[in-house]
């Protein structure tokens, strides 16, 4: 009698080993929540973009005003390689790319970049206010209020400085959410 259940108690234990349907949906339904929030979790790349550069372009503008004030000499801002028109104290560079940038009044040793950090993929757009070409960035220590707005795709972000304080990121109204 106690081989015959020795037998069957066996026999019990080899069909109990494996998973139920239930537990294998448990594990799919928690797999596919785990990599959806994962999924939203990721940046957004051009947003990271726009907002470096506008980062960017902040710190540029502050240094260009501090250089301006430091030399005593008038600077302003303008997106776009320099050119002739444009009072560059540097020749203009033919091999500029378009979506460079420039600071007209400075020296031409003046060391700050004159190039977006990206350059390939969609190109950033650079507004600025209505009949406004440039931005002026000294040497006065009061420069008056100054906006320039940055796109990317649908995403815009503006740096802007309320020309007593430093240029900073501020979101843009005007972006679709």
């Amino acid at each position: 009698m106690k081989a015959r259940g020795a037998v069957g108690t066996a026999r019990r234990r080899s069909v109990g080993h494996g998973f139920t349907l239930l537990e294998l949906l448990i594990v799919v339904a928690l797999i596919a929540v785990a990599s959806a929030v994962a999924s939203l979790a990721l940046p957004d790349p051009a947003a990271s973009r726009l907002e470096q550069e506008a980062a960017r372009l902040a710190t540029l503008l502050e240094a260009g005003r501090a250089q301006s004030r430091a030399l005593g000499l008038p600077v302003r801002w303008a997106p776009g390689p320099a050119t002739a028109r444009d009072g560059a104290t540097a020749p203009s560079d033919p091999a500029a790319p378009p979506d460079a940038f420039h600071f007209d009044g400075l020296p031409a040793n003046h060391g700050l970049p004159l190039r977006w950090l990206v350059a390939n993929g969609e190109p950033l757009v650079i507004g600025l206010p209505e009949r406004q070409a440039w931005i002026p960035l000294g040497p006065e220590p009061v420069i008056g209020a100054q906006r320039v707005l940055l796109s990317l795709g649908q995403r815009r972000i503006a740096v802007a400085s309320d020309g007593i304080g430093p240029f900073r990121v501020v979101p843009d109204d005007a972006t679709p959410r």
